[in-house]
């Protein structure tokens, strides 16, 4: 597996920050290229929580909750990934609070089709690709929370 996370500080606290996390089924609210989402699951957010992220582009993919821990952190296991290179992959996303702000660190741990020729495309350009989509939804999450403390 290719391991990598990006990190953001929010300037808000964990609860804040959670309160946007926890929507487990409305990632499109902060996401950019998330168009919508379908529920798969009766549970909207926690462990067992499912979902169909479609994207701007057309293409889907299915996000299960593996790990669970309020206010702390989440990790999913993407499948039903046909329309990208990528065998398996699973995110982790974790909060930790530093003086009424929080870092959020979302990684990706993931592994390319195409053996070897795939891994070397997973160390260039998927990282580079999935670096700038998680870094835009790190920028999104921030905007919502902040949008939410204003209002």
């Amino acid at each position: 597996m290719i391991k990598f996370q990006r990190s953001l500080m929010i300037d808000a606290t964990v609860d804040e920050v959670w309160a946007v996390l926890e929507r487990f089924m409305h990632i499109d609210e902060f996401a950019p290229q998330i168009a919508r989402v379908e529920a798969l699951s009766q549970n909207d957010a926690g462990l067992g929580a499912k979902r169909r992220n479609i994207f701007e582009n057309g293409g889907s993919m299915v996000e299960e909750v593996i790990a669970w821990t309020p206010k702390q952190s989440f990790t999913v296991r993407l499948s039903e990934m046909d329309n990208m290179p990528l065998r398996a992959a699973q995110s982790t996303t974790s909060l930790t609070s530093k003086g009424g702000k929080t870092q959020v660190t979302w990684g990706f741990d993931y592994q390319v089709k195409f053996g070897p020729l795939g891994w070397v495309l997973g160390k260039t350009l998927m990282k580079m690709m999935m670096g700038k989509v998680i870094d835009a939804n790190l920028k999104g999450l921030d905007a919502l929370v902040q949008k939410r403390r204003l209002a």
